[in-house]
């Protein structure tokens, strides 16, 4: 559930529990971003013991580490393991022995006592297109809405070798792009020796890794970019030409009680020359509605960004209290308001893409094969097409129009 960490992290620990000899079991990655998002982790445990009713059910991730007593104290739980120990060979090899379902586990400790990320050397995703790429772990930024560190710790890095030899490794096994994941990969070699920049990083998985045909970046602090990774952005064609940003807001005043390290100006700076580098690019932003204290003119800041910074593919997330964080205990706009901010962001954002796919229509571009007759292009967009395809081939395609929010074509 969750975050592409999640689903990276997921790989790693079926292996490990398949090789602990586990079976008959389900593990449930939770996540912990919203309130929501914890209400649907306890609904997707309930609904596998309904579906599963002799099965080991495991809950870990971000929910589990922040809550362990509270899924633990769950009927359907067998055991519960922190974001540290579902990593662990013997916490697997320890839930393999539990026999009963009324012999609940659970092993979360101080994840702010973690002070390393291990690289772990995983074969492939399976059926999925691409392979995703963990490079750092934890965040060392409070952000005042923010719970995720008090389930990932600190920020902790993978070691440029561990890094390329586990790009090298998923290319080689069938997965042509790669996604490169974490918490907060801005921040990725701030507890390495040297501190280098994540530019660095990237350079080294471009330059020695063989037969890599895009690389993706997940969500980035537009703050923290580096000048070597601007660069890249702009100039390497194996970077995909989409970039996620944590924009969260597009008023100055509530970026500030967020506690983010940006401002709206600089977000729209960074667009700007993104843009004008690489006219292709397009941009993601995650977006919050209704954060404490945010009037109707702070609102209108952050819809008015949505074009001013060419924000395409937009993340909105009505804002969610989460005890524990400073913005829980400040004051509250009305739900009902947050709600139609909500809304009408989506709505901007619904706009603001088809009008993006539209400029996409008779251009023939490069893209990854998906299932049902898809393909994905850099700037993640996806063609349908008419031709059968073969999951993780890399095709050229022709654009050939738009039906909502897809584009249609042609093997070109």
């Amino acid at each position: 559930m969750g975050c592409r960490l999640n689903i990276a992290e997921g790989e790693a620990i079926t292996e490990l529990a398949s090789a602990a000899g586990l079976h008959d079991a389900v593990v449930i990655n939770s996540c912990a971003v919203t309130n929501e998002a914890v209400r649907q982790t306890r609904q997707a445990i309930r609904r596998t013991r309904r579906a599963e009713p002799t099965a080991k059910i495991i809950v870990t991730g971000c929910a589990a580490q922040i809550d362990a007593d509270q899924f633990a104290a769950m009927p359907e739980v067998d055991a519960v393991l922190g974001n540290d120990e579902k990593l662990k060979p013997e916490s697997w090899n320890e839930i393999a022995d539990i026999e009963t379902s009324t012999d609940t586990r659970v092993r979360v400790n101080d994840i702010m006592s973690v002070r390393q990320t291990v690289g772990h050397l995983i074969d492939g995703y399976g059926e999925k297109t691409r392979g995703f790429l963990q490079v750092q772990n934890g965040c060392n930024h409070r952000c005042t809405f923010c719970i995720i560190p008090y389930g990932r710790g600190n920020a902790r890095s993978a070691k440029i070798d561990e890094v390329c030899e586990q790009a090298q490794r998923l290319v080689d096994n069938g997965h042509k792009e790669l996604v490169v994941t974490g918490v907060d990969i801005t921040s990725w070699g701030e507890d390495l020796d040297g501190q280098p920049p994540l530019g660095a990083l990237i350079n080294s998985i471009l330059t020695q890794t063989k037969g890599l045909f895009r690389l993706r970046l997940s969500s980035i602090d537009g703050a923290e970019i580096d000048p070597t990774l601007a660069a890249l952005i702009s100039d390497n064609q194996i970077i995909a030409p989409h970039i996620h940003l944590s924009v969260q807001s597009g008023d100055d005043m509530i970026l500030k009680r967020m506690k983010r390290r940006h401002t709206r100006e600089g977000i729209i700076t960074l667009c700007d020359r993104l843009k004008a580098a690489r006219p292709e690019i397009a941009f993601g932003a995650d977006i919050i509605a209704g954060f404490p204290t945010e009037t109707d003119e702070m609102f209108e800041n952050s819809l008015r960004l949505i074009e001013e910074a060419h924000l395409t593919h937009l993340h909105v997330f009505p804002f969610s209290p989460r005890e524990g964080t400073p913005a829980a205990r400040m004051p509250q706009v009305n739900g009902n308001l947050i709600k139609e901010r909500a809304a009408a962001l989506r709505a901007a954002g619904a706009e603001a893409f088809k009008s993006f796919l539209d400029t996409q229509v008779g251009r023939t571009l490069d893209g990854v094969c998906e299932s049902g007759n898809s393909v994905r292009l850099g700037n993640y967009a996806v063609v349908k097409i008419t031709e059968p395809v073969v999951r993780g081939d890399i095709v050229r395609v022709k654009v050939e129009g738009r039906d909502g929010q897809l584009l249609t074509g042609s093997i070109g």
